[in-house]
């Protein structure tokens, strides 16, 4: 089975869902001796297979795949309130909202699709599975990490029987991991975090956000087994990142990053732009509905180019990001 021990660089490429974590961008990282993932959120479970095969024929490195927990069901009127809220910006783009609906994002599906056709590394975002299905993913030989933002999610976590943890502070960009999808996450900075979970459990650490310079990295890895990257590999020349998205990065006019429940329900850190203003403070944390209804108007939006309504993800690293191959990239940062 994999250990992180394996790893020539002790990178992840983080799994970044929505189109950013294609196969290009898994492949290139395992080449330049870190460990890549594919998200299989908001995949079909014949996706997943699909892309991991690809990774698999064009890589003997390990790999791995990124699952979404599913949390409590979503309260469907509250997440109908805010597609009202969003209606006439659908129409001035053309657009027609769904009406929210449950979904899982067929996890257990997934699960099992992975169980026979088993990935090296297996990781789990938003929750923690219990112990039956980390020992079914053991039993394949598959690695298993876990994702958490406190002590407490650690703990439930270890109990668990995963392998190592994401340690996910404030400052990294997209979702954070928080199991409850309507608490407010954890503010403790990504260090002080380090320094709590360790205390509190004796799997390997993986550390994750904000980690975007040279020195940072280096602080990290003197106390974590490997350290994950996500913002740092966004505008990578392998990455399937959008045109639009690409640009903002380095756009002078966007001069923060915020954290919003506006494109999802979930908190996430983007960039700063009018939907986040005009939308987050009335977003209920219903997740995944709201992601179900705003994205006609985010993909309306990448078409044509406009970066104030996508979701523009980034941690608060997001200035030192560069625009290379991963391999370049990784070169740089270590």
């Amino acid at each position: 089975m994999f250990s992180l021990n394996e790893l020539r660089r002790p990178v992840i490429a983080a799994p970044m869902a929505g189109g950013v974590s294609v196969p290009e961008l898994v492949i290139a990282a395992a080449d330049a001796g870190g460990l890549g993932f594919l998200a299989a959120g908001y995949k079909s479970v014949d996706d997943v297979l699909a892309q991991a095969h690809r990774v698999r024929m064009a890589s003997g490195d390990p790999f791995g795949v990124n699952l979404f927990m599913p949390g409590a069901p979503a309260n469907l009127d509250a997440a109908s309130a805010y597609r009202g809220r969003l209606a006439g910006l659908a129409v001035e783009l053309g657009v027609e909202l769904p009406e929210p609906y449950e979904d899982d994002d067929a996890f257990d599906a997934k699960c099992a699709a992975l169980w026979d056709a088993p990935v090296p590394v297996v990781s789990f975002t938003f929750g923690c599975p219990g112990a039956d299905v980390i020992r079914r993913f053991r039993q394949a030989g598959t690695f298993t990490i876990a994702t958490v933002t406190s002590v407490d999610e650690a703990a439930q976590a270890t109990a668990s029987g995963v392998d190592a943890l994401v340690v996910q502070g404030p400052e990294a960009g997209g979702h954070r991991g928080t199991f409850d999808a309507h608490a407010t996450p954890p503010t403790q900075p990504l260090d002080a975090l380090l320094l709590a979970v360790r205390a509190a459990t004796d799997l390997p650490l993986i550390a994750a956000g904000g980690l975007g310079t040279a020195s940072a990295i280096a602080e990290a890895l003197r106390t974590v087994a490997a350290v994950q990257l996500g913002t740092a590999f966004v505008d990578a020349d392998e990455a399937g990142t959008s045109p639009v998205h690409r640009r903002a990065l380095h756009d002078p006019r966007f001069i923060e990053t915020a954290l919003t429940r506006a494109f999802s329900g979930r908190v996430a850190r983007a960039l700063r732009n009018d939907f986040i203003d005009a939308y987050g403070p009335d977003a209920p944390p219903e997740y995944p509905a709201l992601n179900q209804l705003t994205g006609p108007l985010r993909k309306a939006a990448a078409q044509s180019g406009d970066a104030e309504i996508v979701a523009l993800w980034a941690g608060t690293s997001w200035r030192t990001t560069q625009t290379a191959s991963v391999a370049t990239i990784l070169d740089n940062l270590l």
